[in-house]
This record gives structure tokens, sequence and C-alpha cells, in this order.
């Protein structure tokens, strides 16, 4: 039986029956995210290995906007890891770093508005993949609302974290919230467990960048 099967089970704990699969998504997400924590070049390559795991996890659990959300996290990852290993001249030594700042509310419900319509747009694509692709999506996908609006928020608040606006912090509570109760009613118990962490995280990302904010503030100019 492949690795990559929810059904090739690593060990059985309190009736729960763990794949190696998700045991390993799970580690190596766990992993990756310290190291990011810690600004570890490792924690690229370590998260491309939990988005390979993920996304064939998310296939065979029919949460198939989560799947492709993988395919662009793998990018996101590639570049990281890529600018990482290899900095342009002078880049080591910059002295002007971008600071934290508010997004707005005007550019906030433009975001809300954005992920209503894209969330309805490809939930409605989600909800018919097995109908238009059936060798590949034998089944419908489980929650295709609900998954298309992680992609969609997951995608938006990427790029507004590498531009370090305060407001991401809040989407990656929302969407990392939506995600533990969409894995946990899947079954999915270990990453429902990650991603409880990961709000957590979000949590005292929001505290610490709003910190720094009022830092900011109170540093004479």
């Amino acid at each position: 039986m492949s690795f990559f099967s929810i059904d090739n089970i690593f060990f059985e704990l309190l009736g729960y029956r763990m794949s190696y699969l998700e045991f390993f998504g799970f580690v190596s997400g766990t992993i990756a995210v310290w190291l990011s924590a810690r600004a570890e070049v490792l924690s690229w390559p370590i998260g491309i290995v939990n988005v390979v795991l993920s996304f064939f996890l998310y296939y065979q659990v029919q949460l198939y906007p989560d799947m492709f959300l993988q395919i662009f996290f793998f990018v996101t990852n590639a570049i990281g890891w890529w600018q990482w290993t290899h900095p342009k001249p002078g880049e080591e030594d910059r002295k002007q770093e971008l600071k934290v700042s508010y997004m707005g509310w005007r550019n906030f419900m433009l975001i809300s508005l954005v992920t209503i319509a894209g969330t309805a747009a490809l939930g409605a694509l989600a909800a018919r993949l097995h109908e238009w692709f059936p060798l590949v999506f034998a089944l419908p996908s489980a929650f295709p609302y609900a998954d298309s609006f992680i992609l969609v928020m997951s995608v938006i608040t990427t790029f507004f974290m590498i531009r370090k606006k305060i407001e991401c912090w809040i989407i990656w509570i929302i969407v990392d919230v939506v995600a533990t109760y969409l894995y946990y009613i899947k079954g999915v118990m270990l990453y429902s467990v990650l991603y409880f962490g990961f709000t957590i995280i979000a949590a005292f990302g929001l505290w610490h960048w709003i910190k720094e904010y009022r830092g900011y503030s109170r540093t004479p100019a």
C-alpha cells in the first residue's frame, strides 16, 4: 500500500487510526512553523514536504480547494527558499526594514467583498468538479464553500503578510478557526490540532505586531 494513502495506517491510538500521511504531514508542518519563527532557512524545504503530503491528504478526504491551495504554498515556499539562500548584494546589511502598519478599514472591507465573491465562485466550481472530471475526482467535494473560503483568504492574507499589514493576523485567525473545525469534522484529527496551534500563534502574532506598531508610534522621528 502506498505511503501516500490515508488507508496505510501507522498506528492506532484510543481507537483513532493514524495514517503515515497524516502523522508525517503534522510533524513536518509543526517543524516548518517552528523553524520559520526562528527564521531558519530549513523551514522552506520542510514546508515543501508538508505541502506535498497535505496535497495528497486533502485529495483523499475530498477537500479539493485546500488541495489546490497547496500548489500556491508550494510555489511560495520555493520562492522563499530561493530568496533566503540567494540574497541580493547588500541585502544582509540593509538598514531599512519594512515596518508593520495597518491596511485600514477601506482595504479591509474591499478584502471582505473579494472574499465573498471569490468563495462563491470557487465554491460553485469545487461543487461540480466530480461532475466535470469524474475520472480525477470520483467523489464530490466535502465542503466546497468552507474549503474555498480557506483558499481565498489564505492567498489574500499571504500577500498582506509580506507587506506586514497587521490585519493579516486577524484573517489568519479566522482561517485557522474555520480550518480547525473543518478538519475535525472530516476526522483529520492531527491537522485539526495543528491548525488550533496555528490559531494561537496567529493571536500571538497579532498582539506582537500591534505592540511593535505602538513602539514605532512612541519613537520620536
